[in-house]
């Protein structure tokens, strides 16, 4: 019976080696299946099939996820204004759960002995696709190539030569690039050294912000917390995304450099561009200043802090994600109205905000005329404040004295 097993495939310098290693002795498989699933990344299919079929792959499978990876993943990370240690807004680990997914349908419909990931042992991603396989293929055979045998990029790019296998990566630009269509993930080359200023070779999503045009201001819509028009007009998911990051890009809105703690105890250096993603959540969590409630936005900032740590290590197939999903979902019904954004370099500034639903009351809040704040309930309020405050100090007067 003929070996199979299935390549979750990027197109890349890792994943088309892999393709070739299976093959060779210390694996032996009989057909090597690539699947690469659309997420929105910027890839040529024409080219990405060539390289595959030079790695000796014997299919090459194209999954459009791209809707889909907007209308959950994304949609999601909004809603919750997921950041990362309040900076990174999950751009790789989101689509993993997307990618894993269909890569498992497609091994079980194949009958399928292994599937194989092109992760390292001290990267995150190999938790997220070994427990999302696991999730909707149990008990399959998983392979981590670079986690079996540890080869540096120079020598993947030696091998891929050697084999005929046309790569984009060289020695003097050895970058690691991931994208989506929620942004770019950029490792590796000067990158490791974190004194290093990260060049501009590398980005493709933002433009130095040192050459940015004339600020512009843009209306963001919502709809039960998602947005839904860009300046009124109305877009999917995707297209407004996509829409964002070219009007933020301009600006160099979502340059993201950061040291990380990594799921498996190491720090990293990582630079990321996420300009529709970092615009986008910027105006929601706008938009829930007005609308929910001040204990509602408290539980929510920390359950998003929860949320964004279980999808960066691995568990979006998971009951605490999905519970915390509920949470969120019942806070963003009233979470509709419009958010006014100035694009500046570097920086997505919030000019305005309104909702039918606003809690925000200006009568309340004014200091000019008209303001109906009860001034008279104020004294009673801070007496009752302040009694324990008064029981301590006594206390602690009473214990000095004594």
């Amino acid at each position: 019976m003929a070996r199979t097993a299935v390549v979750a495939y990027s197109g890349g310098l890792d994943t088309s080696c892999i393709l070739a290693w299976l093959k060779e002795d210390w694996y032996g498989f009989d057909e090597v299946v690539a699947v690469l699933v659309d997420v929105g990344q910027e890839f040529d299919l024409e080219e990405s099939i060539t390289r595959a079929k030079a790695a000796a792959a014997d299919d090459v499978l194209l999954v459009d996820r791209k809707d889909a990876f907007a209308e959950e993943q994304c949609a999601r990370a909004i809603l919750t204004n997921a950041l990362y240690e309040g900076k990174y807004p999950l751009v790789s680990a989101l689509s993993r759960p997307v990618i894993a997914e269909a890569v498992a349908g497609i091994a079980q419909d194949l009958g399928a002995e292994a599937v194989v990931h092109g992760c390292t042992g001290k990267g995150n991603d190999q938790l997220r696709f070994e427990l999302a396989f696991k999730a909707h293929y149990p008990g399959v055979k998983v392979i981590a190539p670079l986690r079996d045998r540890i080869w540096t990029r120079d020598e993947e790019i030696e091998y891929a030569l050697a084999k005929g296998i046309p790569v984009v990566q060289t020695a003097a630009s050895p970058y690691s690039i991931d994208e989506n269509l929620f942004g770019r993930a950029i490792e590796a080359g000067v990158l490791e050294d974190p004194w290093n200023a990260p060049p501009d070779e590398p980005y493709a999503l933002t433009a130095d912000p040192a050459q940015a045009p004339p600020p512009i201001e843009v209306v963001v819509g919502f709809e039960r917390g998602l947005p839904v028009s860009i300046d009124g007009e109305e877009l999917a998911l995707a297209e407004l995304i996509v829409r964002m990051n070219h009007l933020a890009g301009a600006y160099g809105i979502g340059r993201i450099d950061m040291i990380e703690n990594r799921a498996v105890g190491i720090k990293s250096r990582e630079v990321y561009e996420a300009p529709g993603a970092i615009a986008l959540i910027t105006a929601h969590q706008a938009l829930e200043d007005v609308v929910l409630t001040k204990d509602e936005a408290r539980l929510k900032a920390g359950l998003a802090q929860r949320w964004t740590e279980l999808v960066y290590e691995g568990r979006w197939f998971s009951p605490a994600r999905e519970a915390i999903d509920a949470f969120v979902d019942s806070t963003q019904r009233l979470v509709t109205g419009e958010v006014r954004l100035a694009l500046r370099p570097s920086v997505a500034v919030v000019t305005g905000r309104r909702s039918p639903h606003m809690l925000y009351a200006a009568d309340l809040a004014s200091y000019g005329t008209g303001e109906t704040f009860p001034h008279d309930a104020a004294e009673g309020f801070i007496r009752i404040s302040s009694l324990e405050t008064e029981l301590h100090a006594a206390r602690e007067r009473a214990e000095t004295r004594a």
